[in-house]
């Protein structure tokens, strides 16, 4: 039997508890007038620190809408409470996105976008730092770089806590052009500024571009790894066989990464049955990708530099751990965590969150400190260009040719 007391309060709190629930949860509690329904005082305990925990934040609204001088937009401060919350991490990586951001990351993915092709992360002073700028894009055009800083965007200052209005600035429609201030450390060490002017375009990511070099040396060249990479490797890979390849050079040099499963299938055609990486999250789940029994046993160098990152990595340790590969170049960028991507709720919004951290064949992960070549070479300040169509100047891919013949030899 339900005491006089407690009846009184359960019907208090079960009205009380319908509105927070639709409120936060989307889903409504209902209760039938004059049902009789128990909860303990753990529960009401448990609601009351709840409401305890939001309630400054709605006083803040409150506050704000009766109070500021201008217009006081309730959804805005609402999407701003739920940036803030995930900004509140410390990890340039995760965010709360809009569903214009959300799917706009999704469109990236596909391979095509209008802006100005680049990549961008938070630096640990809190600027906008250049990954890499993608290749044939406005962004390499206009001599942007690997390690640029920017500060500026049409003269209005920015820094990585506004990375999201950063990117929509920088996105927009096709010959229009946005005016970036680069800040920027000389070969001294100091750092210099200067104002670039970059002309946005339909962005179509071409991800592989392949060549045949001398002595039947082949080359491919991954700029980034999206959900055409793979397809798009093997179509390139089986051509250049075609043409009698006998060694490869895979270039992934200001490669910022992609999606994971696009570089396990590559890296997964030259290694033999064994794990390519694996990751691990805070409960301690463990996720495993592994490589089947059939590989190509073709000779095979990797070029890397301070570009290549994240899912590039993946590949380098994975074939420099079997030393499958050589690599050549300079240690790389050194992002060793992984990002999950969901929607968020019923209105196209979502979150971007790290969720684990990967590590190579040999049990160690990268991030912050990056892979070391196996054989450092120096691509010159000067340099016009890398690739196989600057080969004459490319010292890091002559290098590779040269061990490429090495193998090949043996």
């Amino acid at each position: 039997m339900i005491s006089k007391k407690k009846y009184i309060l359960t019907v208090v709190i079960a009205v009380f508890v319908t509105a927070f629930l639709s409120m936060t949860l989307g889903n409504v509690l209902m209760v039938e007038f004059g049902q009789k329904v128990v909860i303990s005082e753990a529960s009401y305990n448990d609601m009351k620190n709840i409401v305890h925990k939001y309630a400054k934040q709605e006083s803040v609204m409150d506050y704000a809408k009766e109070n500021f001088l201008y217009d006081a937009d309730e959804s805005a401060m609402l999407e701003g409470a739920l940036k803030g919350t995930l900004n509140a991490l410390g990890d340039p990586y995760t965010q709360f996105m809009t569903k214009e951001q959300f799917d706009a990351l999704m469109q990236d993915t596909e391979g095509s976008y209008e802006g100005i092709g680049v990549y961008i992360t938070a630096s640990d002073d809190n600027k906008i730092l250049i990954v890499s700028p993608i290749e044939d894009t406005p962004a390499e055009k206009a001599g942007l770089k690997t390690g640029d800083k920017i500060i500026r965007i049409n003269g209005t200052d920015f820094s990585a806590d506004e990375m999201d209005e950063a990117v929509k600035l920088m996105k927009g429609m096709p010959g229009t052009s946005v005016n970036l201030t680069i800040l920027r450390e000389d070969k001294d060490g100091i750092n210099k500024t200067s104002e670039v002017v970059v002309n946005r375009e339909k962005i179509k990511i071409k991800t592989i571009k392949p060549a045949m070099l001398e002595n039947d040396i082949g080359y491919i060249r991954i700029t980034t790894f999206d959900l055409q990479t793979a397809d798009d490797f093997n179509k390139a890979y089986n051509d250049l066989k075609n043409q009698g390849m006998k060694g490869l050079v895979i270039d992934l040099r200001y490669n910022p990464g992609g999606i994971i499963d696009a570089t396990v299938d590559i890296t997964n055609k030259f290694l033999g049955e064994g794990i390519i990486t694996y990751t691990k999250t805070k409960a301690g789940e463990m996720d495993y990708y592994k490589s089947d029994s059939k590989a190509d046993d073709i000779p095979l160098v990797l070029l890397v530099n301070d570009g290549s990152a994240s899912a590039s990595e993946i590949m380098s340790g994975a074939l420099k751990d079997t030393k499958r590969a050589t690599l050549i170049g300079t240690k790389t960028f050194g992002k060793g965590i992984v990002q999950r991507v969901q929607k968020f709720g019923n209105d196209g919004e979502g979150i971007k969150m790290t969720i684990s951290e990967y590590f190579t064949p040999n049990g160690i992960n990268i991030h912050g400190i990056g892979i070391e070549p196996d054989i450092e070479v120096e691509l010159p300040e000067d340099a016009v260009g890398y690739g196989s169509e600057y080969y004459d100047t490319d010292v890091q891919l002559q290098k590779a040719v040269e061990v490429i013949n090495e193998k090949i030899s043996q």
